[in-house]
């Protein structure tokens, strides 16, 4: 993937998230409330971030263990599957915040060694969306707790929309910049 393209999908994805909770207040409240516990959810993004993962694990060089893949792949596999049994709260945060690790490696890749300064705009927003996930990933009842506290007033729904949609508008036009 090149700058141009993460720049711009991650610019895309940040307006259509600020769009949908700046006009959709409700609809949004409702889908990311009934996702924290949902089993549905969990067999999504968990069965999906922990196949991605599985796929990284299994292309590892020799530098990244990868003489001890197939023993990485089987006790990951076996900590994935047995977390829906032994961990089921809250699993789909989890499985959304190895998603989020996993598409932030792949934007900081292309970012890697680029000599646009411009490029420090994504670069940035990746950071926070990696601490963010590292974070919800330890502490995963916590994305409750902010859930809770984003759609308790209004004004902070309406502003974390506009903030997602400027900064996802800026994020497009830098893209052409490059």
């Amino acid at each position: 993937m090149s700058l141009f393209q993460s720049t711009i999908c991650t610019g895309i994805i940040l307006v259509l998230l600020g769009a949908f909770l700046l006009f959709f207040r409700q609809h949004s409240e409702s889908l990311f409330k009934g996702s924290l516990r949902s089993k549905i959810a969990a067999v999504i993004l968990m069965g999906l971030g922990s196949a991605l993962f599985l796929i990284k694990v299994t292309h590892l060089g020799d530098a990244d263990l990868g003489k001890y893949k197939d023993w990485l792949f089987v006790g990951f596999f076996l900590v994935a599957f047995l977390s829906f049994f032994t961990v089921p709260d809250f699993l789909p945060v989890r499985g959304l915040a190895i998603l989020l690790l996993l598409a932030s490696d792949a934007v900081l890749d292309s970012a890697y060694m680029q000599e646009p300064q411009l490029r420090l705009f994504l670069v940035s927003w990746v950071y926070v969306v990696i601490v963010g996930s590292m974070y919800v990933g330890a502490l995963p009842y916590r994305m409750r707790d902010f859930l809770n506290w984003l759609y308790l007033r209004n004004w902070r729904t309406a502003t974390s929309g506009i903030v997602m949609l400027a900064y996802g508008t800026l994020l497009i036009g830098v893209s052409f910049l490059y």
